[in-house]
């Protein structure tokens, strides 16, 4: 990959094992680029990837109960975000549910890849279109659909 992206890491507590075993498997990848997480769960990717010998740019945010998710949603709209992976607890409620909207929607709007889970963020990472300096991505279309 030429490109250096810029990575929003955020996992709910009942989901950072499942991101901590994501950052190492893709640790090689993860090293070439700048990383962006919420308070705990960058100490915790941090630590990973230190075990793994890989040294990452790594920029921690505050906690997302503490406005950590409203930060990179905010990144998002200044557009100093190139992809997110948001690994959430669907099964349990979380304090600051509409942070977590916010960050959702602001990525849909400013058409920032966010993967919600290991798969789609594999297939996220891997794709050849972060290479391909032709592809410019549509912006989002807003507007009501006429049919001729």
């Amino acid at each position: 990959m030429r490109k250096k992206l810029t990575i929003a890491l955020v996992a709910h507590d009942h989901r950072k094992a499942d991101m901590v075993d994501w950052v190492i498997f893709n640790s090689d990848f993860l090293s070439h680029h700048h990383l962006v997480c919420t308070g705990t769960t960058g100490g915790l990717v941090r630590d990973a990837l230190n075990e793994e010998g890989v040294f990452p740019e790594i920029t921690c945010m505050n906690s997302g109960p503490m406005g950590g998710d409203a930060e990179i949603a905010a990144m998002v709209v200044r557009k100093e975000i190139d992809l997110a992976v948001f690994l959430i607890d669907d099964l349990n409620a979380q304090p600051h549910e509409a942070d977590i909207m916010m960050l959702l929607r602001q990525c849909r709007i400013h058409n920032v890849p966010i993967a919600c889970n290991r798969y789609s963020a594999d297939l996220m990472i891997t794709s050849s279109l972060w290479d391909d300096l032709s592809y410019v991505p549509m912006p989002p279309r807003y507007e009501k659909f006429e049919r001729n």
